[in-house]
């Protein structure tokens, strides 16, 4: 996939390194994590190496099957980002 800046590379690998974390602390296969939410397992690698943007409703879904809220994976990504990291600077 082709991103339309670094910044938005940035957060779709860090989604991904957070995502794969979590789903290795559960135990998780990627096939267990995809099937358990009928979620698609290529889109779910994509997600994991950070290739494409997840959507909200899967990223929903994604920290429901790995039985963390939305918001705690959300604060994991914002985490890891840092708090100087903003889209756009003024």
């Amino acid at each position: 996939m082709q991103y339309k800046d670094e910044k938005t590379k940035l957060f779709a690998e860090t989604i991904g390194k957070i995502v794969k974390k979590l789903r290795l602390a559960k135990n998780y296969s990627i096939n267990k994590l995809a099937h358990y939410y009928g979620l698609d397992v290529g889109n779910t690698s994509r997600i994991e190496k950070g290739v494409i943007e997840v959507k909200l409703v899967t990223l929903w879904k994604i920290a429901e099957a790995l039985e963390v809220s939305p918001s705690s994976l959300i604060k994991l990504v914002e985490k890891h980002l840092g708090k100087d990291f903003h889209f756009y600077e003024e």
